[in-house]
């Protein structure tokens, strides 16, 4: 989708890991990236970490069968208009992120996204996905958004 993170330099934490592609990998990175940076972050699908619903970061994997870059960008002290900072040291938050991501890119499937709905900003909302408006009810048994009974594997959503 040609999407770029750019920050002034110092101002975010981009880091990229190099791990084993899962099917849902994206979605584990969310969950560590989301507890890594404090109990008030929270996800939307499928790639976004929000906090106070406002954009605070990203992921991006790309994978083949061998191995996936996970890329993680989180506003530290400085956002773009409308979006939302975290404020807490660079070295704090990699840190943790490390621990995280070892930790969540391992565990079941079942276990990712059962504390992905946890973490949730998108689950239970009215959304617009790829045209199509409706309720964002669940996620499939591969990290998939359902909307009103149908499952979306990509695409960008809107919170409405």
């Amino acid at each position: 989708m040609d999407r770029r993170w750019e920050a002034p330099p110092g101002t975010a934490l981009l880091v990229s890991f190099v791990l084993h592609p899962n099917p849902v990998l994206s979605l584990a990175a969310g969950v560590a990236a989301a507890e890594a940076c404090g109990p008030d972050v929270r996800l939307k699908w499928p790639n976004d970490l929000l906090l106070d619903d406002r954009k605070l970061g990203g992921i991006l994997v790309e994978a083949t069968a061998h191995k996936a870059i996970c890329g993680i960008g989180i506003n530290l002290t400085w956002a773009p208009d409308g979006a939302a900072k975290l404020d807490r040291p660079r070295d704090e938050v990699l840190e943790r992120l490390r621990s995280k991501i070892e930790e969540w890119t391992v565990r079941p499937t079942d276990d990712v996204l059962a504390r992905w709905r946890k973490l949730s900003a998108t689950l239970g909302r009215k959304v617009r996905i790829d045209g199509t408006e409706g309720v964002a009810q669940d996620l499939g048994p591969r990290g998939e958004l359902i909307v009103d009974g149908r499952a979306f594997v990509a695409g960008s959503v809107t919170h409405l």
